[in-house]
């Protein structure tokens, strides 16, 4: 008998953590729908990549609603996996970090639209799905949702810790349809969002290294498999004890 090849639907897929984490779920066959900003890019080595891929700015809630029914029609009936894992972190004219009193108020919620109520949203649309294919819910918060970060800004800080909340909120909600919800926290993680200067940070990590975007898929394969199937409403700290 064939096995079903399992659907996941992930945001933030065209650079860093999001990249590497379809290339584990793809090497592991399933299917993955992507959802990023940026238009399909050629250059990505994934199966049927152009057709899973849904052009989306989750920064604009009648858009990120409608993109529900889009992926409703692209897979059928069942989502074994959502991964929410698209943020966004802007800086000022100059590249520094915004503050609580620098951050416009436009800024503010441009960045709670797409680190916060986007996973909610995109969640409590396809809830039916994931209960079809009792799935699990994956919400990438960051190191900067629990302490001040010398880079990250208030906005993006404050979004994550938010949705570290939400976690635990949508785990105790959608325990009962048979969805488990989880979050991974990463620290440092070698991508394109790095700062100018992280190289002090390491420094001071007890691993003495950045972490690796297959590292951080890994966590997040791990959390959408049978191996953590009693685990739910956790936050895993991916950062090479940066937090002790």
């Amino acid at each position: 008998m064939m096995r079903e090849q399992k659907t996941m639907v992930l945001t933030g897929a065209s650079r860093g953590i999001g990249h590497a984490t379809v290339k584990r779920f793809s090497r592991e066959g399933w299917r993955v729908l992507t959802c990023s900003r940026q238009a399909f890019d050629a250059r990505c080595p994934w199966p049927r990549g152009e057709e899973d891929h849904i052009q989306l700015d989750l920064a604009d809630p009648a858009m990120t609603i409608a993109a529900i029914e889009t992926i409703k029609e692209r897979i059928d009936g069942k989502l074994h996996a959502l991964v929410n894992n698209a943020g966004i972190s802007p800086k000022g004219p100059n590249g520094e970090r915004l503050n609580t009193i620098d951050t416009d108020l436009r800024t503010w919620g441009q960045v709670f639209h797409v680190n916060f109520f986007a996973p909610v949203v995109l969640a409590r649309g396809l809830q039916a799905e994931l209960r079809a294919g009792k799935g699990s819910i994956v919400n990438v918060t960051s190191i900067a949702g629990s302490r001040v970060h010398p880079f990250a800004g208030a906005a993006y800080a404050t979004s994550k810790a938010a949705l570290a909340a939400l976690t635990r909120e949508m785990a105790h909600d959608f325990g009962p349809l048979g969805v488990r919800v989880n979050a991974i926290a990463p620290g440092e993680v070698e991508t394109s969002i790095l700062s100018p200067g992280t190289d002090k940070i390491v420094e001071q990590l007890p691993l003495r290294r950045l972490g690796q975007p297959k590292e951080v898929a890994d966590a997040i394969w791990f959390l959408c498999s049978d191996q953590s199937s009693y685990i739910s409403g956790t936050e895993i700290e991916i950062n090479g004890a940066q937090h002790v």
